[in-house]
């Protein structure tokens, strides 16, 4: 990118918001998640333009600086932005600078940060088996006197785990960084926010089995009254292991 291309945000806003093949602003990241923004912050803008319309401000297209990043994308590609994707979480939360369509803009951010039912199920089905999967591998690595391998895997299981549980409740797991604002502003259902995140730091930081084994003993309930008994019921013996003794 030359320096003649580079803008700052307030100036690009400017230009966008006069340029009627803009029909949507929307602004992601820290910026959109309050009490998040440091001196490093940058501007994480979504550019959406009307299906086919041409603009000059397309020169702009891969314009990212210390101040400014720009995503510019058509209506169509908008709505697929993150569906499936790692973008879905900071377009669930991102905040709308511009929206020219009558809510059109806000309608497509809420309906990414809805899971359908079919699709939440079937992915905490995937995430409740990966970290079983990991649990089971963790704790037998305990007890195998592999510390490094059990704290590895321990530390993977949580990553399933935030998985599952978002999934449970049809929202896209966010970012580590955003983890404990998401929970404080809109905690899941049926847990503890406290607990929560201080059994994932216990299991994270030393890969503490015992608050791994209390930790499965809820999900297992929660899952299994989610209908997804078949998926736990396919470990067999092994659930005796990751259950607590």
């Amino acid at each position: 990118m030359t320096a003649q291309k580079s803008i700052a945000y307030d100036a690009f806003v400017e230009l966008a918001v006069a340029d009627s093949a803009v029909v949507g602003l929307v602004l992601k990241g820290s910026r959109a998640h309050e009490g998040m923004t440091t001196e490093h912050s940058d501007h994480d803008l979504y550019v959406v333009l009307a299906d086919g319309a041409t603009t000059a401000l397309t020169r702009f297209t891969g314009h990212r600086t210390p101040e400014l990043d720009l995503v510019i994308l058509s209506l169509d590609e908008f709505r697929a932005a993150g569906m499936p994707g790692f973008e879905r979480y900071a377009l669930a939360r991102a905040r709308i600078v511009l929206d020219r369509l009558d809510g059109v803009i806000a309608q497509i951010l809420a309906d990414k940060a809805r899971l359908d039912a079919d699709e939440a199920f079937r992915e905490a089905g995937e995430s409740l088996d990966a970290y079983a999967n990991s649990l089971y591998r963790s704790v037998k690595n305990d007890r195998d006197g592999h510390t490094l391998a059990a704290r590895l895997d321990a530390a993977d299981s949580i990553r399933f785990l935030l998985e599952l549980l978002f999934a449970l409740d049809r929202r896209p797991r966010p970012y580590n960084k955003y983890l404990e604002w998401e929970l404080a502003r809109f905690p899941l259902p049926g847990w503890d926010t406290g607990m929560l995140l201080d059994a994932a730091d216990r299991i994270a930081g030393m890969g503490d089995v015992s608050t791994q084994r209390r930790l499965f003993a809820q999900v297992e309930a929660v899952a299994r009254q989610a209908g997804h008994g078949a998926v736990l019921d396919a470990w067999g013996e092994d659930l005796h292991l990751m259950r607590p003794q």
